[in-house]
C-alpha cells in the first residue's frame, strides 16, 4: 500500500509540476533613441512574447543613457547604442566586459513632406548634388538636430557637415547651418526629433538611414565620403576632421569621428540577470534579429567587438 501511495504521490506531484507555467522572464532595455521602432515594435515585442515576459525599453540619447547607467541612477539589462564612444563610459565605470556589434546605419538628411522646401529637397536627392546642403543654410528654413554633448548624432550631424564643406568645396557653410553647436533653436530631444518633423514642425532634420526608413519619411542619401558608413573611406576622409564640445567637467575635448555601428552590451548589474541579458543580446544576433532589423532599414553589423 505504501508503495501505491508513493507512486500517486509522485503522478500527482508531477500533474502539478507539469501544469505550472512557465516564468515569464522579462527584459529591460536602454537603447539609442533613434531604435524606438525597431525595439519597442520589432526585437522587443518578439522577443518577450517568446519568453513569456514583459518588454520594457528605454530610449533617448546614448551618451545621456549612459551617463545615467554609469552613476546608477538608472539601471537595465542590456544597453544598445550607435557608437563605440557611450560604450567607454560604461567600460570606464566597471559595468560592461565587451559590446558586440548589432547593426549600422548612415547618416541623411531627412525632410517634411509638409515642409516649403520639399520639393527641393526630393531634386537634391534626385539629382545627388550639395542643393541639400545649401537650403540647410538658408535663414528662413527650420533645422533640428540633437545635442551633440548627449547623442552620437548630434556629433555625427556635426561630422557629417563639416565633411560637406570639403567634399562640395563649400568653405564655412557648416557653421553657417549649424551656428552654436548647442543651438538650442535647432537643437531636440532625441525621442522627439522625427516626430516633430513628422508634424512639420520643421523642415528638415539630421537623421539615420535606419530611424527615418523606420518612420517611412523622405530623406536624401548622402555621398559615402559624407555620410560616415564606409570603413574604408575612414583614413581618406573621416578622419580628417574634427571639433571641440566641453566635456561633463567643462573642460574642452577634441572629437573624431566614430564607425556608424550599433553595438550591445550585457550589464552586470542587470535586473533581471545577465543570463537574460546575454539571451537578447544572441537574439539581436540571429537571423531571426537581423532580419527585424533589416525590416525597419538597418544595415548589417560591421568590425569586431570592442575589449576583446
Amino acid at each position: 500500500m505504501k508503495t501505491m501511495a508513493g507512486k500517486c504521490a509522485a503522478v500527482m506531484a508531477l500533474a502539478v509540476f507539469s501544469a505550472t507555467p512557465v516564468l515569464a522572464k522579462d527584459i529591460r532595455v536602454t537603447y539609442a533613441g533613434s531604435m524606438g521602432k525597431v525595439m519597442d515594435q520589432g526585437l522587443g515585442p518578439v522577443f518577450a512574447k517568446a519568453e513569456n515576459g514583459a518588454w520594457q525599453g528605454q530610449g533617448q540619447g546614448a551618451y545621456g543613457m549612459a551617463r545615467l547607467l554609469a552613476s546608477h541612477k538608472l539601471t537595465a539589462d542590456v544597453f544598445v547604442s550607435i557608437n563605440p564612444g557611450p560604450m567607454q563610459i560604461l567600460k570606464d565605470a566597471g559595468l560592461i566586459d565587451d559590446a558586440v556589434p548589432v547593426a549600422s546605419t548612415s547618416m541623411v538628411i531627412a525632410y517634411s513632406p509638409k515642409g516649403k522646401y520639399a520639393a527641393q529637397f526630393a531634386d537634391s536627392s534626385k539629382h545627388h548634388d550639395a542643393g541639400w546642403l545649401k537650403l540647410l543654410a538658408q535663414k528662413d528654413i527650420h533645422f533640428g538636430r540633437t545635442d551633440p554633448y548627449a547623442d552620437p548624432k548630434g556629433q555625427n550631424i556635426v561630422f557629417t557637415l563639416l565633411l560637406a564643406e570639403k567634399y562640395y568645396h563649400q568653405p564655412g557653410i557648416a557653421q553657417k547651418v549649424l551656428g552654436d553647436l548647442q543651438n538650442p533653436e535647432q537643437t531636440h530631444q532625441e525621442g522627439g526629433l522625427l516626430a516633430r518633423l513628422e508634424s512639420g514642425q520643421i523642415d528638415a532634420a539630421a537623421g539615420y538611414e535606419s530611424e527615418v526608413r523606420s518612420a517611412h519619411l523622405p530623406y536624401v542619401a548622402l555621398p559615402d565620403e559624407i555620410n560616415l558608413s564606409n570603413p574604408a573611406l575612414a583614413k581618406q576622409w573621416y578622419d580628417t576632421v574634427s571639433f571641440t564640445i566641453k566635456d561633463s567637467a567643462g573642460k574642452d575635448q577634441t572629437l573624431h569621428t566614430q564607425p556608424m555601428v550599433f553595438y550591445a552590451a550585457v550589464l552586470k548589474n542587470a535586473p533581471n540577470g545577465t543570463d537574460q541579458a546575454k539571451k537578447f543580446v544572441e537574439f539581436m544576433q540571429s537571423a531571426q534579429g537581423q532580419r527585424i532589423f533589416n525590416q525597419y532599414g538597418y544595415a548589417a553589423p560591421k568590425g569586431n567587438a570592442l575589449y576583446r
